[in-house]
């Protein structure tokens, strides 16, 4: 395996000497490279996560007393009151907790709370 590993290391600087200068690639193929690279950087993260933020956005706009949340500590609750930025959860019977609005993860079905 060491002998294999030693011809093909000894083989490579002799392999890019006798490439024919003709034949090389152009000067702006890294360009076009760099493209693909911002097209795929694109596609795969910053357009699914700003549709993720939208998202989580809208959901915190159209809270409203009574609906049954989840927090992003997983506490369940029904919202008894919303201001601007906090929302108080009522997790229990005369328990009541309050919260920022973007700590809330998902909105549940009616009825949710008292199936679990």
């Amino acid at each position: 395996m060491k002998k294999l590993l030693a011809v093909i290391m000894a083989l490579v600087p002799s392999l890019a000497l006798a490439a024919d200068p003709a034949a090389q690639a152009p000067a702006w193929s890294p360009l076009i490279m760099l493209g693909v690279f911002v097209v795929i950087f694109y596609l795969m993260v910053w357009r699914p996560q700003s549709k993720r933020n939208k998202e989580h956005k809208d959901l915190i706009t159209n809270l409203s007393k009574g609906d049954e949340v989840v927090t992003t500590g997983g506490i369940c609750g029904k919202i008894t009151k919303v201001t601007d930025d906090f929302i108080v959860v009522e997790v229990s019977e005369k328990v009541e907790m309050k919260f920022q609005k973007s700590s809330i993860h998902a909105t549940l079905p009616k009825g949710t709370l008292k199936a679990i």
